[in-house]
């Protein structure tokens, strides 16, 4: 959900209970700290492309298995073409291991600024899990202050072309005869 192209692109896990009834990303609890989170750097959800490593709830709200994840991988990246985000903030670890195999724990890395070609990647907590643990909603806070200063200097305008030196102009020979 959200402007396509878009500059800023939030990927989660997986629709939760309320999503999944809604057809819509982040609408429960956890959209509305995402709501707060986005306001504080001054965007809002209208401004950004939200969207999911599943499309679907997993039975009992449980974590993805990786045929789920490998069978909704075409879909995200199908998305990521079509959004052609500057950003992409991933939440949580779910979300994380997809897109950025290997690159540790979102403990460990939470807040940084990953670059991969003409994509930056920002790892964060999910909204979800700041809830379940107060203790993350200041991390979060702080990441989203971080995110701030990166969006600043990804997305402002690129500085304007130096003026052209001023045209010489030859004068004209002209003859006596």
């Amino acid at each position: 959900m959200g402007p396509c192209p878009a500059d800023v692109m939030i990927v989660g896990e997986a629709p939760g209970f309320n999503e999944d009834r809604q057809g819509e990303p982040f609408v429960g609890a956890a959209g509305k700290l995402l709501d707060t989170l986005l306001a504080r750097i001054s965007l809002s959800r209208g401004d950004v492309y939200i969207t999911n490593v599943l499309k679907c709830r997993p039975p009992m709200n449980r974590d993805p298995m990786p045929n789920e994840v490998e069978a909704c991988s075409p879909y995200l990246k199908h998305q990521l073409d079509l959004v052609q985000p500057k950003i992409v903030l991933i939440l949580g670890r779910h979300a994380l291991e997809r897109l950025m195999p290997g690159q540790g724990s979102i403990s460990r890395i939470h807040g940084s600024l990953i670059k991969r070609g003409e994509i930056a990647y920002v790892p964060l907590y999910h909204p979800a899990a700041a809830l379940h643990n107060g203790s993350l909603v200041a991390d979060l806070e702080r990441d989203f202050d971080s995110l701030k200063r990166y969006l600043d200097q990804l997305l402002a305008p690129p500085a304007p072309p130096p003026p052209p030196p001023p045209a010489v102009q030859e004068t004209e020979q002209l003859s006596l005869l």
